[in-house]
């Protein structure tokens, strides 16, 4: 820290058990911020020029307390699996530069983070915001590193040949994520994307034109491709499920999902899998009683959407090609679905559980399930229905204590159920749904969650975990993280 300038330092740094040229080359590839940036801060990427290169540029608008300003962060000081830099540009701070280093350790890597500093307003500035910086800083720097090392370690367990992997979808929060962590990973990424649409600044991998409804898909700019993710289908939470929204919902899926298993049947050489979306709407209300992958489906709309959704896949199981059928459960994360929706009231302090609260609530981590996904890819004893829920199975009422407990705020209210249905319809129905679904498949072939509980997800996720404490000195904060956690 320079007493003459006001600058300030932030360092953080954990070891990982791979080589340092393995961890650079993570970072170097296109992926590497989306899978860094932490689920509960708003910050989106508005433009990239490159990576991690001298020169490369990335802008960003990023939340300045109610204001969403731009960043822009420049790359320099690059030194092949050793070193880059950032610095901002123009953004929130009177100075930023951020140091990026990997140096081998006895473990394997030691990965170091440091940032100097200077906030904006001066002395002012300083006094008054240092501390709440600090904390910002504690708290997305351990994300960081835990997610790092987590997705090494998943990786780690491949040992085969980078996949070629065509994606339909990848444009949705899950396709995003997915596509970013199997090209940081260095698996190829193919999108399928139509003519008309705009993909987000942080799209990864190349493009392949396709426009189902019309029944047509560019085979010949293809390629030789290992693998299909379809993860396509219209918001099922997006709006009343009128008649003519069922049909757009069912088209979206079904007859979407048809035209691409009858188009992976054609490629020669084929995909060796074909992993389709499901959800846990196939069982539908089970009220108390356990589901697993055997059992049977239920009744109502959902069910039927989603059986329909599977079977539309036969054709490409008939050509040979592996299928695996993910039913998923509520995805957590908190920028969009049943907890994106729920965190607004919460924080508020008005939250609180759904009718009687007594309907079980089949979940998983985005983190997790992106690790279902991977596992699918890679590992033939995945197939056919798979049950992505995490094995700590809770009711409504135990989902909203805890969220409750992670954000420090009562749980007193309650909606009932006449109320939902009446302001959502059938969709306000199917939030009454009771669903316990056990990941019986998951747990048999030992997936490594790692997110189990539903408190360490969502600790995770909303930046509320226990911390190391920070060691402070003068303008200085350094903090050591724990050793890496293990990935399937």
């Amino acid at each position: 820290m320079s007493e003459e300038t006001g600058d300030l330092t932030f360092a953080a740094q954990s070891e990982l058990p791979h080589p340092p040229a393995q961890v650079f080359a993570w970072h170097e590839r296109q992926g590497a911020f989306a899978r860094l940036s932490p689920p509960w801060e708003d910050t989106q990427m508005v433009s990239r020029q490159g990576t991690i290169h001298d020169g490369d540029i990335t802008v960003l608008k990023v939340a300045a307390g109610p204001a969403r300003v731009l960043w822009e962060a420049r790359h320099f000081g690059y030194q092949a699996g050793a070193q880059f830099c950032d610095e901002q540009v123009r953004g929130p701070f009177a100075k930023w530069v951020h140091t990026h280093k990997f140096v081998a350790s006895a473990l394997g890597t030691r990965a170091e983070d440091h940032v100097q500093y200077r906030p904006p307003a001066g002395a002012v500035g300083r006094a008054l915001g240092r501390a709440s910086l600090e904390k910002s800083f504690h708290r997305m720097f351990a994300y960081r590193h835990q997610t790092l090392a987590a997705d090494l370690a998943r990786h780690a367990n491949y040992t085969g040949r980078p996949l070629r992997v065509l994606v339909a979808g990848a444009s949705g929060l899950l396709g995003s994520a997915l596509c970013a962590f199997l090209s940081t990973g260095g698996h190829e990424v193919v999108r399928l994307v139509r003519a008309q649409s705009q993909p987000p600044a942080d799209a990864v991998g190349t493009t392949v034109d396709w426009d189902p409804v019309a029944g047509k898909l560019d085979a010949a700019h293809l390629g030789p491709i290992d693998a299909v993710v379809n993860l396509a289908g219209e918001n099922m939470g997006a709006g009343r499920w009128t008649d003519e929204r069922k049909h757009r919902l069912r088209t979206s899926r079904v007859d979407l999902t048809a035209f691409l298993a009858a188009e992976i049947a054609k490629l020669n050489p084929k995909p060796a899998v074909l992993i389709n979306a499901s959800a846990m709407g196939f069982y539908g209300d089970t009220g108390d009683a356990e589901v697993r992958e055997g059992d049977g489906p239920g009744q109502g709309f959902l069910s039927q959407l989603s059986q329909d959704w599977e079977a539309a896949t036969a054709v490409a199981q008939a050509a040979g090609v592996r299928v695996v059928l993910p039913r998923t459960g509520l995805v957590l994360t908190p920028q969009e679905g049943v907890l994106g929706k729920m965190l607004t009231p919460f924080r508020a302090g008005v939250g609180g559980r759904l009718g009687n609260g007594q309907q079980w609530m089949s979940w998983i981590a985005l983190d997790d399930l992106i690790g279902v996904f991977h596992r699918a890819l890679v590992d033939q004893r995945y197939q056919g229905p798979i049950n992505a829920a995490a094995p700590e199975l809770v009711r409504n009422s135990a989902f909203t204590e805890t969220l409750g407990q992670v954000l420090g705020r009562p749980t007193l209210f309650s909606v009932p159920a006449f109320a939902l249905k009446l302001a959502l319809g059938e969709m306000g129905a199917m939030a009454m749904m009771s669903t316990r679904m056990v990941p019986a498949r998951l747990l048999e072939l030992g997936f490594n969650f790692r997110f189990p509980t539903l408190r360490a997800a969502l600790d995770n996720i909303l930046g509320t975990e226990a911390l190391p404490p920070l060691q402070r000195h003068n303008g200085e904060a350094k903090v050591v993280y724990g050793a890496s956690p293990n990935g399937d």
